[in-house]
Formats: structure tokens, sequence, C-alpha cells
């Protein structure tokens, strides 16, 4: 990752390289969005071949095969979003940003890619990273042929293990893990730059669950932890998450999950745009930005 992200430094104009690097304690690196617009950062779209090449060599540097497969999706899904809207609000897949705070020589130092639909951080101290917060999104959800047949669909695992997992558990533990009727229009953490180490209601947890729908849970939590690659990739015990859904159980219909226990917090809401429009975060309480590293890292200096 440093090395990648020295060379994609040394790929840009003086003029790039003065968007794209930051100071480490600018506050703008716990500033992040999901949303569409300009943000801190050289564009994709400003960029030569070789220098966009190593923007995407450091997003995979970061995230599992799969993931970078879903993330380079979401990116052009703007093309087909673009295509949807008429073109009134000229979106590309290159409008996408590569900022770094610090510099990869630097004791403590970090990482953006971010545009609409698409938010990673790496934050690396002493060569230790984390990677979070990690947002995937997608609009369309779902590329559609013959009204049944998904073309393109970035985030299936998303939707239909917790689907499963729904489907799986006893009356009673449904009565505790819909903690809602309705869904909220968005993840709840927004683009908070800290989130509390849960949400209530938590709603059904682990521990109590039977082994098929324990084992759901575990496969659901992973799609998520195995986005990042593996040297960064969060560990957790199932017994001790907890699923929470809200919203109808009936497809097509506005739904949002979230799961969390440990240092690991997810979120999922596909409510907007009749539900066509998924948002999907993955967050680490009290390691977000790096803060775990960093405090361990001040620890030691003390």
């Amino acid at each position: 990752m440093p090395t990648t992200a020295a060379e994609f430094l040394r790929s840009l104009t003086d003029a790039q390289r003065e968007r794209a690097l930051h100071a480490f304690d600018d506050p703008r690196r716990r500033q992040w969005t999901y949303l569409p617009g300009t943000r801190p950062g050289v564009p994709l779209h400003e960029l030569g071949v070789r220098a966009r090449k190593l923007a995407h060599r450091l997003l995979s540097s970061a995230l599992d095969r799969h993931a970078f497969a879903q993330a380079v999706t979401i990116m052009a899904l703007e093309e087909v979003l673009d295509l949807d809207e008429g073109g009134r609000r000229f979106r590309h897949s290159g409008d996408y940003f590569v900022a770094l705070f610090g510099t990869p020589d630097s004791p403590a130092w970090s990482w953006r890619f971010e545009g609409h639909h698409l938010s990673v951080t790496a934050t690396l101290v002493e060569g230790r990273v984390e990677v979070a917060p990690l947002f995937l999104g997608a609009r369309p959800a779902s590329v559609l042929y013959g009204g049944a047949a998904a073309v393109v669909r970035p985030l299936p695992l998303e939707e239909e293990l917790a689907r499963a997992l729904l489907g799986e558990l006893t009356a009673a533990q449904r009565a505790v893990a819909i903690v809602d009727g309705t869904a909220p229009p968005d993840i709840l953490t927004g683009t908070d730059a800290a989130v509390e180490r849960s949400l209530e209601p938590v709603g059904v947890r682990g521990a109590d669950l039977g082994v098929g729908a324990r084992d759901l849970l575990g496969r659901l939590a992973a799609v998520y932890a195995d986005r990042v690659a593996p040297e960064a990739r969060p560990a957790f015990d199932v017994r001790e998450l907890a699923f929470a859904w809200a919203g109808p159980a009936r497809r097509g219909l506005g739904h949002y999950y979230r799961i969390q226990g440990g240092d690991l917090l997810v979120e999922y809401d596909n409510t907007q745009n009749n539900a066509t429009h998924a948002h999907s975060v993955l967050r680490r309480p009290g390691a977000d930005f790096g803060s775990g590293l960093l405090a361990a890292h001040l620890a030691d200096e003390l």
C-alpha cells in the first residue's frame, strides 16, 4: 500500500499532487460522504492512464478482489444512472477522487478513494492498517433483463443472506429482530466521523440463535468483513453479534438491517427511489479513521 501510494503521487503533475496531498491533521480527513459532488483530492477524470491505473491499484490494496469488483461496478453504474436521468446531472465514472493525508513515508498517514456511492478510507500507523469507514452503494440496485433477470447487481449477498437469515428465525426471534415496521430513509449513522458502539434496539443476538440462523448471521457479517483485504480484515465472534431488521419482509419494499457487536457495525438500507437504491456501510466503532491504531501509537510514546 505505501509503495503504490508513493508511485501514485509520483505519477501526478505538480498541480495534481497539490490537490491530492493534505496534512494528516487536516480536519477533512474525517469528513467523508457518499453523496455526489466534489471533495478533497484529485479526480480520476483528470488523470492520465498510468495515474488512473495506480489509483485503482491503491483502491484494490485495501479491498479483497470481489469487493474491488463491486467498487468498480458501482463507479460504472454512474453512467447508467446518468442515462436514466437524461444526462441532467452529468454523472460519470471519472467523478471519483483520491486524497492522501500525510505522506506514505510518515509514521501515520491515510488515503481516501471516494465519490458517489463509494467511500474507502485506509489509515496506516507504523505499518499497521485499518480500513473504515467502507461504504458501497448502488443506484440502480440492479439492472434487469426482461423485468426479472439481474444483469448487474453490485450488492446481491448483502440482501439475499439477510433475507435468508430473517426467514430462518423463529416467530419469537423475529419479534425481537424486527425493531420497526418501517425502514428508515437511510443508514442511521450517515456520514458521522465516529459512531456509538451500539444502536438501539440491538435486535436478536447471535448467542440466542439456533445453528442454522447463527451460521447465516456469521456469513452475512463475513460479507462485510471480507470486503477488506486479509491483512486488515476485522475479526468477530458471531455469538457476540446482534441482528436488527426494519421494514416489511416482502421483496420490493423499503427495508433496512444492521449487525453490531464488538468493534463491528454494519448498516444496509434500500428504501429510496422505490427501494431501487441501496446503501451499505462497514464501520469500526472506536477504530474508524485509524482511531484504535492512533490511540495505541500515542500510548506507546508516553
